[in-house]
């Protein structure tokens, strides 16, 4: 880490913070600090920066809006990447949309309804980064980003820039062959589809309705927390094990929807971990049905 730190000061890799705590950087308002934070504000100084870690050995964690995502008290290791306002762009040309990895989701479905371009509604309520949205395939209400990806353009962990079709994505319910093999979206293209402004937006309308009276929005939190099992739903499971309002510390087994943990106010990681394990073993013991977690857990333990 020391050359690494020694070299990255002579080459430009954007903006560079050191024991940056990353509660503020996630939807959950949780998470200890990285050792070192990067934010490269272009392609260059993130490809500059992956082929310094590359070359190293130093560890590195890409972090895009931190939704879905449970950072541990003790933090980040090595690196971690975000990247900058240079990724953050959206361009619309006919039914496709040229769109940075920095870009807002929710921001894409919007300005998508207005162009009057269908297949993004889905994703007027998921608050996440493009890229995240990529990497694990985000999706809603029977649809996901793989139904209207076109390409994406990816720095590879030893710097190459390659772009992946559909196909070379692999894609499957909430994952990619990024999860395989690493790498860092940095912009994408959709394909959407015509449709009727008015149409679309009533949809989106509805799916948000939806949302903010079935889930607690108004508090931090990191979307569901289980995936649903097979014929199932992981949040009737929880709230028919009489888990619902259970609280450990600061965090809550909200009340509004069993498969959200919720943060009241000073919730550490440990907390949110300790209501998932309690979660797993009671459903368990219950239905002999063990739920996998949807969240991604990262840091030190």
């Amino acid at each position: 880490m020391e050359q690494f730190l020694a070299e990255l000061n002579q080459i430009d890799a954007g903006s560079v913070s050191f024991n940056k705590p990353l509660a503020d950087f996630t939807t959950w308002k949780i998470g200890g600090p990285a050792d070192v934070l990067i934010i490269p504000e272009t392609e260059e100084q993130l490809v500059a920066c992956i082929r310094l870690l590359h070359k190293h050995g130093v560890q590195w964690t890409n972090l895009g809006r931190g939704s879905n995502l449970l950072i541990s008290d003790k933090g980040i290791r090595g690196v971690v990447l975000q990247l900058g306002e240079g990724f953050d762009y959206a361009r619309f040309d006919g039914t496709y949309v040229h769109v940075g990895a920095a870009y807002s989701l929710i921001k894409l479905s919007v300005l998508s309804a207005r162009e009057g371009l269908t297949g993004l509604e889905f994703a007027g309520g998921i608050p996440a980064s493009v890229g995240g949205a990529v990497y694990m395939n985000a999706g809603a209400h029977g649809s996901d980003v793989s139904r209207i990806f076109k390409s994406a353009d990816i720095v590879l962990e030893t710097g190459e820039l390659v772009r992946f079709d559909a196909e070379q994505m692999e894609f499957s319910y909430r994952h990619s062959c990024l999860h395989e093999r690493p790498g860092i979206v940095i912009g994408a293209v959709f394909e959407l589809g015509q449709g009727h402004r008015k149409d679309i937006t009533a949809t989106t309308t509805a799916y948000k309705q939806r949302r903010l009276l079935t889930q607690p929005l108004t508090l931090a939190c990191a979307g569901s927390v289980f995936r649903n099992p097979p014929n199932d739903f992981a949040a009737r499971l929880i709230e028919a094990s009489g888990l619902k309002g259970l609280r450990q510390g600061g965090a809550e087994i909200s009340t509004l929807h069993a498969n959200f943990i919720v943060n009241t106010g000073q919730a550490t990681a440990e907390d949110v971990l300790t209501l998932m394990s309690t979660i797993r073993s009671t459903v368990q013991q219950n239905f002999g049905i063990e739920l996998v977690a949807e969240v991604y857990v990262v840091g030190e333990r």
